[in-house]
């Protein structure tokens, strides 16, 4: 197969499909439901309607028969206008579907699938906990078998899309045993919302991502049918590995679309703002700045490229996926950074895109493997420990 520079026709209609949502639909309103700390409802429904919920999915399910690229492809242009947006899909999508698709039984997959991917309902995935984060080994949930039924007990921390109004489910990891030298066996269960002694808590006050849905999750007593384990038992840690391995290359096309948003909104800016008789663009600090910028964002976007690429191929991809998320989530900030020197004073104001940018990127270099776990994973990679 010769090599190809550009995206195939379906993606790039669906790029400019989304480019032209965003633009016309996200970017005028957004920035108030940002500043009241709002959950888009009305995008988020017209989204559901575009079909990008279940863009990855095949058609049996109510997807759309797309693939993972091509949901990477929307998350880039919905980044390139805000994050709290592109958040909503990726965690909905990578986080709340994308379990039930890669380990559900047939039966579980069509009962929860077609709505996660209609977007009528959105999904999300428990693992995070207060005193356990990258760590997951160190779970401490657990849930214990009684008759037809699991027992959860345990608190989950910084869940995204865990208590909307349209939240249908939490797919949860917990401690379901022990092996022989005493290591936890983790489990994941679906957990429906409204189940007795699943609580919600009031959203996170938050330094970006201020449109997103983001909650503490406590579970007492909680009564879920054996039906819903996730899997084989014991098998959740290896399923959350593979999970977060695909959802590092989604967040790596967010961070990318950040990065490359920071661009766009620096050239307009910087065409428009005028210092000392002309425009600033045509000062050679602010050209080579903006140039850098573009350099970094088009790096990270043949980052992600290259790791989806090898994932649709059925190829390892932890590798790749790892530097993609490293690289593009650390250039978002940089750029970031960037942007909001280009714009001045103004770049400190929120009625600015790039405040928000500036707001939003720092969690790109901690949420789904901080740039700590991808140096590491990297480096295992590199010496042979992550193979086989």
């Amino acid at each position: 197969m010769a090599l190809q520079h550009r995206l195939p026709a379906e993606h790039e209609e669906l790029r400019r499909t989304v480019e032209k949502f965003a633009r016309e639909v996200v970017a005028p309103v957004i920035g108030d439901y940002y500043e009241r700390h709002a959950f888009p409802y009305p995008i988020v429904r017209e989204m559901a309607e575009m079909g990008l919920f279940g863009l990855p999915f095949p058609e049996e399910y109510g997807g759309m028969g797309g693939d993972y690229p091509a949901l990477c492809v929307a998350l880039e242009e919905l980044a390139r206008v805000d994050s709290s947006i592109a958040i909503t899909l990726e965690a909905a999508v990578s986080l709340g579907a994308m379990p039930i698709f890669r380990f559900g039984t047939e039966e579980q997959k069509r009962r929860w699938l077609p709505r996660l991917c209609s977007g009528e309902a959105l999904g999300a995935f428990g693992l995070t906990e207060p005193e356990c984060g990258s760590d997951a080994s160190g779970t401490r949930t657990t849930a214990v078998r009684d008759g037809d039924h699991w027992v959860i007990n345990g608190t989950k921390s910084f869940i995204t899309n865990s208590g909307t109004d349209i939240t249908d489910l939490v797919t949860v990891t917990a401690v379901t045993g022990r092996r022989a030298d005493g290591a936890p066996e983790i489990s994941t269960i679906v957990v429906p919302s409204g189940t007795p002694g699943f609580t919600v808590a009031a959203p996170y006050s938050k330094v970006g991502w201020n449109a997103s849905d983001t909650r503490e999750l406590s579970f007492s007593e909680v009564r879920v049918p054996v039906d819903h384990l996730l899997g084989t038992e014991g098998r959740g840690y290896a399923q959350f590995l593979r999970i977060l391995d695909e959802g590092r290359i989604a967040i790596s096309a967010l961070a990318t679309g950040l990065a490359q948003g920071c661009v766009d909104e620096s050239v307009r800016y910087a065409a428009e703002r005028r210092a000392f008789g002309r425009p600033i663009g045509e000062n050679q600090a602010i050209a080579f700045k903006i140039a850098d910028m573009e350099t970094r964002a088009h790096t990270a976007r043949l980052a992600w490229r290259d790791a989806a690429s090898r994932l649709l191929a059925g190829e390892p991809f932890k590798k790749e996926a790892a530097i993609a998320k490293l690289y593009s989530s650390e250039v978002a900030v940089t750029n970031a950074r960037e942007a909001t020197q280009i714009h001045g004073g103004y770049g400190f104001m929120n009625e600015y895109p790039v405040a928000r940018m500036w707001r939003d990127s720092k969690i790109l270099e901690i949420g789904e493997g901080t740039s700590e776990v991808q140096r590491m994973l990297i480096a295992r990679e590199l010496m042979g420990e992550g193979r086989g």
